[in-house]
């Protein structure tokens, strides 16, 4: 009997040893960049899932710009944007991300930058749903919450998790060279096949296969009345940015395979929803929005396009360079929406 008791006690004691082993290297580690006291290593974001990614970035000193979105903001990059526009620029566009989880993100670099020099938000059908199409996560990602609104030690506690020594070994195979940094330090990378491989049979049959959105309800008569969750988020997200901080928002250049140019509800949808965020470009000092979403030279030319949401990396350098002109030329590659 004592046998047995030493070795359930010895068999506790080691594994409270391991998991405490375990816990330390996680710890030390740090894989989402989110404690006070960690390894000094050359830090980057590691998690191939950007909810988790993302929020250290979000509140790095390094940068004083940053662009959000979903994939159809990710080419956009912060290099070119800084040249182009100025500042040092993070890319923290998320796949998927809702508008919900885009605010999220936008609320944490804002606490950690008060006076950012430029926000860019790529608006695409996320921010236009009505009501009844409104998610807070997207495919069923919830957030981290201890990332974005947990203090500094909170972590301690949420990192005891299988998770979390995944993406720590991960983290520790990056830093020390056994394995290539899936995203650069300003969150960039390029998730398009390489152009080498570019089939436009293939894109052709992607871009025959897809079709404007559907509205989930039926829409009343009066477009005003309509419930638009996502033009309320950011409304606020607008109110909560310093006037002098420059706001761009640009909706996204859906290919026209996409874009609803028939009459009906989803056409009086987009309409609506641009209509709003006109609106609330021309209320808020220091914006501008512009609109990629209609027909252009770049939306109505399939071999710009991977698939229909997404362009090849040559059409988001152009966006970029389109983007600094917007506010003093015009172009038929979108239209100014509001300016002030």
């Amino acid at each position: 009997m004592n046998d047995g008791r030493r070795f359930f006690r010895l068999f506790l004691a080691t594994a409270a040893l391991a998991c405490a082993v375990i816990w330390s290297f996680v710890v030390l580690v740090d894989p989402f960049a989110a404690l006070p006291v960690s390894w000094p290593f050359d830090r980057g974001p590691v998690d191939g899932n950007a909810r988790y990614a993302f929020p250290s970035l979000a509140r790095d000193p390094a940068f004083d710009s940053a662009v959000f979105g979903t994939s159809t903001s990710r080419l956009l990059r912060p290099v070119a944007l800084n040249a182009a526009l100025g500042g040092h620029f993070a890319n923290l566009a998320m796949n998927s991300a809702t508008a919900y989880e885009q605010t999220r993100l936008l609320q944490v670099f804002l606490a950690a930058h008060p006076h950012p020099r430029t926000v860019a938000i790529g608006l695409d059908s996320e921010w236009c749903v009505t009501q009844a199409g409104a998610r807070r996560f997207g495919f069923g990602r919830e957030l981290p919450e201890w990332l974005y609104t947990g203090g500094p030690w909170a972590g301690y506690r949420a990192l005891f998790d299988l998770y979390a020594l995944e993406r720590a070994g991960r983290a520790f195979a990056e830093w020390t060279g056994l394995k290539p940094r899936r995203y650069g330090r300003d969150g960039y990378t390029s998730f398009v096949p390489d152009e080498r491989a570019y089939d436009p049979i293939r894109v052709a049959a992607s871009l025959a296969a897809a079709g404007p959105w559907t509205p989930p309800e039926t829409l009343g008569p009066n477009p005003a009345a309509w419930s638009l969750p996502g033009i309320d988020l950011l409304r606020a997200d607008l109110a909560a940015m310093p006037a002098d901080t420059a706001k761009l928002l640009f909706f996204v250049p859906y290919h026209r395979s996409l874009l609803p140019l028939a009459a009906g509800p989803a056409r009086d949808l987009l309409a609506e929803c641009k209509r709003r965020v006109a609106m609330l470009a021309r209320a808020t000092p220091n914006t501008l929005a512009v609109d990629f979403m209609r027909p252009s030279p770049i939306t109505l030319d399939a071999d710009n396009y991977w698939d229909p949401h997404h362009t090849r990396i040559g059409i988001a350098e152009r966006l970029v360079t389109d983007l600094a002109k917007a506010g003093r030329e015009t172009s038929q590659d979108y239209e100014v929406l509001a300016r002030t």
